[in-house]
Order: structure tokens, then sequence, then C-alpha cells
């Protein structure tokens, strides 16, 4: 982000004649350290049309991944599979994510089966993800929702629970990313620390960590 932000603010500051910073305070760069983390990040950036009530559904919003994902799936003619998996007739875990020749980095790591691409979660499909946006939008929609058997069985396979989904999601949606390190347990982010050489970590459990 420094490296895109900083010629970007020199070029349209040459061009308007104008000098010091170009962007605010919320464009920065925060790493992310784990996979539940990633996952909240890409929910909450697929939720943000719905949030902003721009449209109605996660997939309408025009400029989301998860609107491009789910046209590719459309495309080859494997939508009824995927609406199955939505209503519970299919299990989301049978949805793979099928996403080898989209641009998106799959949501599904199957370099272990039948591609060489990188994806973010292995055996985590595009229906599990789907099941997650769905809880997330309800969640941001009402304050609570529900947790079907299945999408249980997704927080167990990320090491998680809706609980702990559901804070980590409203604290994104609060703009509380105050660091520079995203991630779901205090754990990981005291690994980063001793790696960092790092003296300390003044807000852990899930949150980003000051440095």
């Amino acid at each position: 982000m420094k490296c895109l932000k900083e010629p970007l603010a020199r070029l349209v500051n040459r061009e308007e004649g104008a000098r010091g910073a170009f962007f605010e305070g919320r464009y920065k760069s925060v790493a992310i350290l784990d996979e539940e983390a990633l996952l909240a990040t890409c929910a909450y950036i697929d939720l943000n049309p719905v949030a902003a009530g721009l449209v109605a559904a996660p997939e309408a919003g025009e400029h989301t991944s998860i609107k491009q994902r789910v046209e590719h799936v459309e495309e080859q003619g494997r939508v009824e599979t995927l609406k199955a998996a939505e209503s519970g007739s299919v299990t989301a875990q049978a949805v793979s994510s099928g996403q080898e020749s989209l641009w998106l980095c799959p949501i599904e790591d199957r370099r272990g089966l039948d591609s060489t691409r990188e994806g973010m979660v292995e055996g985590f499909t595009l229906g599990n993800y789907l099941l997650l946006i769905d809880y997330t939008g309800r969640l941001f929609r009402a304050g609570k929702a529900s947790i079907s058997g299945e999408l249980a069985g997704v927080f167990a396979r990320l090491g998680s629970d809706g609980e702990s989904w559901s804070a980590r999601l409203l604290k994104l949606s609060r703009g509380r990313l105050l660091g520079r390190y995203f991630a779901s347990s205090r754990q990981r982010l005291r690994e980063v620390a001793d790696r960092l050489g790092l003296h300390h970590l003044a807000n852990l459990g899930g949150c980003p960590a000051r440095t």
C-alpha cells in the first residue's frame, strides 16, 4: 500500500498544484496473519455494498469478488448445485470452488488435489464461504443470527466459533483496525511479535497489534 500510495499522491499533487497528504488516515496497510482473519476481511469487503444500502444481496454488488465468483459458477453451469448448498439440501463442503480459471485467488486451496494454484484455505469451499457471508449479512442486519449445524462445522474447521467471528466482523465494521496486524488469536500475534523483535502487543485477543 505504501508503494502504491506514494507515487499516486505525488502524481495527483503535481497535477493539482497541491502539497501535503493526499490520502486520509483510513488508507493504510494491515498485515493479515491467519486464515480466519483473511476470511473475515474478505467477508467485510464483500458485504460493504449491502451495509451501505446499495444492494439487497452481496452477489449483486457491482464491484465485489463474490459477484464475480458466483457469476463464474453460473458460466460453468453449476449454479443449481450452489443454490442447493445454500438451501441446505447439498452440503456446502461438497461445492468446491472451481475457480482455477478465474483471475481471483481461489477460496479453496486445492494444490494437494487437482490444482496448481494457491487458494486461501485448504478444504474450505466457495459453498462454505457463501454460508459465512449469509450468516454475517444477517448478523449485520439484525445484530444476531442463528448458526446451523453445517455452519458450526465451518467454524470448527477454522478453529473458531460464532461469537468470535461476530466480534471480529463487528470490529471491522466499526473501523477499529488501529494497528499494523490483524489476527484471529493472540498466539498468532505473539508469534509475529517474537519474530519481528517487538517488545509489546498493546491490543490482544484477535485485534490488531500496535507497534
